[in-house]
């Protein structure tokens, strides 16, 4: 089971998923802040520093054992508090409880977004004339193992970074469709249920306590990945659509 384990690869993939939740978890928390309520700044959770965000089980342990033993995995940050009495009436205070369930999610497609800008600006960069720049981005951003990547023949710098770009933009995508399902105690159903009709809340209400449960199973089985797989096989063919056009291929 561990014979195939790369500590570059798990380093690299380990940084790239503490970033990202950080930057998720202060999303929350400045997202809160801005709409009146500072639980959470008062708490230190509106930082990029990882150690205010580190769950024990999500953040560290299952996530590395994920990552040593090639099983899809799991990672999670503690949730950031809040208060939804202290948000601004300027909006109905569901509204404003789905607006901080949002800037979650949001940032990591904004993160997303941003690391793949520069994950095509590195390859014009740093690949030779002679090189084909979409062969070399597309195999950088499916690459498994950072050893892979030394086939390219790049620096060592140029070819961390690489790898390091392309788990950015994977995780971050990762996070954000995870994070929207509308299952508690995941973002999507605080955003769901800030639209709801009332007559309906109720109803959305009494089964979310077992949305947990049932998520679990749905990822410890593999059922989740095979749901989430073709929203993903769409994104990749829009990446490479993209990328066909900025690296003239």
């Amino acid at each position: 089971m561990f014979d195939s384990i790369s500590i570059p690869t798990i380093l690299v993939s380990y940084v790239a998923l503490l970033f990202s939740l950080s930057v998720h978890e202060a999303s929350h928390a400045t997202a809160a802040y801005w709409l009146g309520d500072d639980t959470a700044a008062r708490l230190g959770r509106m930082t990029l520093n990882p150690l205010a965000h580190m769950d024990l089980l999500g953040t560290f342990l299952f996530p590395l054992l994920g990552m040593a033993t090639g099983f899809p995995f799991i990672g999670w940050a503690k949730p950031v508090p809040v208060d939804p009495r202290n948000l601004t009436r300027r909006f109905p205070q569901r509204t404003g409880y789905a607006m901080v369930a949002g800037a979650g999610p949001a940032s990591n497609l904004l993160q997303a977004i941003l690391f793949l800008g520069i994950m095509f600006l590195l390859v014009k960069a740093v690949v030779p004339v002679s090189q084909d720049e979409y062969r070399t981005f597309v195999f950088a951003m499916h690459a498994w193992k950072v050893e892979n990547l030394q086939v390219l023949q790049l620096s060592t710098g140029s070819t961390v970074f690489l790898a390091l770009l392309s788990r950015l933009v994977w995780i971050n995508l990762g996070l954000a469709l995870f994070n929207l399902l509308p299952m508690g105690p995941l973002d999507g159903a605080g955003i769901l249920r800030g639209f709801l009709p009332w007559r309906l809340l109720p109803k959305f209400d009494r089964v979310q306590p077992w949305m947990g449960g049932i998520l679990i199973v749905l990822a410890l089985t593999g059922i989740l990945g095979y749901l989430l797989a073709p929203v993903f096989v769409a994104i990749d063919f829009g990446i490479r659509f993209l990328a066909s056009f900025i690296l003239h291929f």
